[in-house]
């Protein structure tokens, strides 16, 4: 195998700018060992090691059927149109690679049809789109609705003309034989490599209890990339989950069916409205409040409103018995009312063993769940019962050298572990800066403080910056500061996550090559920009998850009660790992250059800061801001030059 990375070998030849590492040789040696002995393994690949490759290589000499999950679209479409294709070319092992995504992600042929019947779209701009996918769908393809052009990613359209595992006719429906979903199902079952996400490949590790798993079955080997995402992931699959929008679309589907089935409209209204007024009673308690909420928070009202929910639910399902038997869809439009009034009542009585009951509060909408606390015990058992090879890899999985924090949130304590270094030479292109006198975290003058000791360095860097926040409210409050009129700053853009989707606010950062980009929590990972475009990355606080959540507080519970100590075993080592992902973003290539600003004075002040800062790349420590700048004014004159 070793052929394949050598300098003169068929990587080298085939991939423009390769470059033989030791550390990816390593890592696909490794790999190919947990391939042949199909045990587990877990690898923590620092930036540039280059592990695609490194599993890749060694899973296509392997002649195994392998399934390879990922945690983003983007990383799904590149292996699939880039990265295999690449691979299986140069070392000459041709190989049947299919593609996989959600059901969501195919056009439901039927359920076009039925919109179209219907022909009722909330605005003109819905009935635009709708006419626009009518078209692209009569035109020869895969169903992948990526491919229709001119549709936003958040039209409601789309839940007209996709699927889900609730509204899914299955066989009984009418356009089984040519469904899209179905067919990419089968290239799937037929492939020798699947790429798939890991709501896809957690869905079917689910459904099998149910009967319905049809990829894992016949899989030789799993390996999960982006495998820091799965265990937070895989919680709400393990639990019970109904949402405000689950229930709208059950009311908008309750009139499509019935009036193809031959109800008539005031029929169907009158035996959805007392849902619809009870969700809308709901949603005006609950909605509004950001972000995961504790159940307690929101009592007495909301174990009333699940109640009412549930009861509406449940007499909904039992007004359309009349027309049970007249289409499948409306037998599936039954059989939803009644699993949403089901679960709604378990999740009001809150009688599950060790689970903990949570709601997630958007600004017009709401779900309601009741989950365990930690999906280790499910994930381990149905990775030991599936068997084969499971290899999960990430540049963050580890704290310093130890692995036992992640391997026990996969309920896989026992798994192999390999930890390497990235290549790229941090001493050489790097700081860390530490800046003096900041006040703690946690006073009301913070952001202010964070934006004001940021300043020199971004006038010296030229912006080309990340501002990266723990919180939407830092965000917020951040941008107005950099906004104000006359700021020093204003002759940079400011790019703010939020004003604009976020693949449109990177490409604006990199074309504009001088932009200061201010983001949260989807900007800490899965971001690559590579070259003159980035210089600088300040991080406001250390990335401790928020003491309010409720899944955070029934963790550290069940780990306080099994005799453990919350904070080491758990709430230090998800943020050691959440930095990493942060500071990451900053050296993507062999020629970046650049600083880590990191601004809470935790770092040095506390303990155990020096978790942190041993899990972090090599590069040298700096606490004086001139230092610091001067470091920077160097990289961007070379820029400029």
């Amino acid at each position: 195998m070793d052929f394949a990375f050598a300098p003169e070998g068929p990587l080298a030849r085939t991939v423009e700018g390769y470059r033989r590492r030791p550390e990816q040789q390593q890592m696909a040696a490794q790999v190919a060992e947990t391939l042949a002995t199909r045990e587990s393994l877990l690898v923590e690949a620092g930036t540039g090691v280059g592990k695609t490759f490194a599993y890749l290589v060694p899973a296509l000499l392997s002649g195994r059927r392998v399934i390879i999950s990922t945690g983003t679209r983007s990383l799904q479409d590149q292996l699939f149109s880039r990265d295999l294709p690449v691979v299986a070319a140069a070392i000459g092992r041709p190989v049947d690679i299919c593609l996989l995504k959600g059901r969501s992600n195919y056009l439901c042929r039927h359920r076009l049809d039925l919109a179209s019947e219907e022909g009722r779209f909330p605005s003109r701009d819905e009935a635009r789109w709708f006419a626009r996918i009518r078209q692209w769908a009569v035109a020869p393809g895969d169903g992948d609705i990526a491919a229709v052009e001119g549709v936003p990613d958040d039209a409601r359209v789309w839940s007209q003309v996709t699927s889900n595992s609730d509204n899914c006719l299955g066989s009984r429906c009418p356009e089984y034989q040519r469904c899209h979903l179905v067919e990419a199902r089968r290239r799937a079952l037929d492939a020798d490599i699947v790429v798939v996400n890991h709501h896809l490949l957690l869905a079917d590790m689910v459904l099998r209890d149910e009967g319905f798993g049809e990829l894992l079955p016949g899989a030789d080997a799993v390996i999960v990339d982006e495998a820091h995402q799965l265990p937070e992931t895989a919680v709400t699959f393990f639990g019970i989950s109904v949402s405000a929008r689950q229930l709208d679309n059950l009311i908008r589907d309750c009139k499509t069916e019935g009036l193809h089935a031959g109800a008539s409209l005031g029929d169907l209204e009158a035996a959805s409205d007392p849902l619809l007024r009870t969700l809308r009673d709901a949603r005006l308690a609950l909605a509004g409040r950001p972000g995961r909420q504790a159940w307690h928070e929101a009592q007495p009202g909301i174990d009333e409103h699940c109640h009412e929910l549930a009861a509406a639910a449940s007499g909904l399902a039992e007004a359309l018995q009349p027309l049970a038997g007249h289409s499948a869809g409306m037998d599936a439009v039954i059989r939803r009312a009644e699993t949403a009034a089901e679960g709604l009542e378990r999740i009001a009585d809150g009688a599950e063993a060790d689970a903990v009951r949570w709601y997630e509060s958007f600004s017009r909408s709401f779900a309601l769940h009741m989950t365990p606390p930690d999906a280790a015990d499910a994930l381990g058992r149905r990775i030991g019962e599936q068997g084969g090879s499971w290899i999960f890899t990430s540049a963050t999985l580890a704290v310093g050298d130890d692995f036992s924090h992640y391997a026990n949130r996969l309920g896989l304590p026992d798994a192999h572990s390999l930890r390497l270094d990235s290549p790229f030479d941090f001493r050489r292109n790097a700081r860390l800066y530490l800046p003096t006198e900041m006040p703690e975290p946690a006073s009301r003058d913070y952001t202010f403080a964070v934006v004001e000791a940021a300043r020199p360095l971004l006038e010296a860097s030229g912006g080309r910056a990340f501002l990266l926040f723990t919180s939407h409210r830092a965000l917020r409050e951040a941008a107005a500061l950099l906004r104000a009129d006359g700021d020093s700053l204003a002759a940079f853009p400011l790019l703010v996550q939020g004003d604009e989707p976020r693949d449109r606010l990177l490409e604006r950062f990199r074309k504009l090559g001088n932009a200061i980009l201010l983001g949260t929590s989807s900007f800490w990972e899965g971001v690559d920009v590579r070259g003159d475009a980035l210089a600088l990355v300040v991080i406001d606080r250390l990335p401790f998850a928020s003491p309010g959540d409720p899944l955070l507080q029934a963790r550290l519970e069940a780990i306080r009660q099994s005799g453990g100590q919350p904070f080491r075993d758990f709430q230090l080592p998800q943020a050691v790992i959440a930095l990493k992902q942060g500071v990451g973003r900053l050296i993507r290539d062999y020629e970046d250059r650049g600083v880590v600003m990191i601004c809470d004075p935790r770092l040095s002040g506390r303990s155990y800061g020096r978790a942190f800062l041993n899990s972090l790349p090599p590069m040298p420590v700096i606490r004086d801001c001139a230092t610091a700048c001067a470091f920077l004014r160097d990289q961007n004159e070379a820029v400029c030059a």
